[in-house]
């Protein structure tokens, strides 16, 4: 276990340490939160009860299109420079691979929450700093960047993979949207009685969805 974990690791700091080098990444996912979250604060006058509804939403359209913009861009670059087919050289299963790429656009769409959140909540007057609302967006993200880990794998054999991808990713993601716009939207409005259902849902959203993952990425990657 010890040395599964290490290898996750190894595969996630690469990552990690051609995004510092390259800078090609992270920056075009904040910015593109960073605008989104702005353009909507100022396109809609939103007060009262619309403001935590509608916020929520806006939040969630901001992270969840920067983070499909991250997924697509770093499975594309490993495969236009050929090192993702020699990570599938090493003498690891396929699943650790999995799971180190999983690990890294986790760890880059997380570093974008915590620049956007902070903005959206001045930005929309709103309390960010509550523990359903965190733990929501956590769920939210995990389940967002696995399925989107996968799909863009998938996506990147193909000319079209910029259209094909959100094609894929969209349909399958809605679960995940809609949970977590609901959390966010009754956190933010104090209403939390039925907050607990949406993050039962977002749990089992990740517990079955990135166990399918981890088992056909092998199968996915041969293809």
């Amino acid at each position: 276990m010890r040395r599964e974990l290490g290898r996750i690791y190894a595969v996630a700091w690469k990552d990690l340490l051609s995004e510092i080098r390259t800078k090609e990444m992270f920056g075009g996912m904040a910015v593109f939160a960073l605008l989104t979250i702005i353009t909507f604060n100022f396109a809609f006058d939103l007060t009262g009860v619309d403001r935590a509804a509608s916020g929520a939403g806006a939040l969630w359209v901001a992270i969840s299109f920067a983070a499909m913009l991250g997924l697509g861009r770093s499975i594309a670059v490993e495969r236009d420079r050929g090192s993702l087919d020699g990570l599938l050289l090493c003498p690891v299963d396929r699943g650790v691979l999995y799971l180190g790429k999983l690990l890294s656009n986790l760890i880059f769409i997380l570093l974008v929450e915590a620049i956007s959140v902070p903005v959206f909540g001045a930005l929309y007057d709103l309390p960010i700093y509550r523990p359903t609302l965190l733990l929501g967006l956590l769920l939210g993200t995990i389940g967002f960047a696995g399925i989107g880990t996968l799909f863009a794998v998938m996506a990147s054999t193909t000319r079209a993979r910029e259209i094909l991808f959100p094609v894929l990713l969209f349909p399958v993601a809605v679960p995940v949207v809609i949970a977590t716009v609901r959390v966010a939207s009754m956190t933010l409005s104090g209403t939390t009685g039925d907050v607990g259902r949406w993050l039962n849902l977002l749990v089992g959203f990740d517990v079955v969805f990135l166990t399918i993952a981890f088992l056909v990425f092998d199968r996915i990657v041969e293809e």
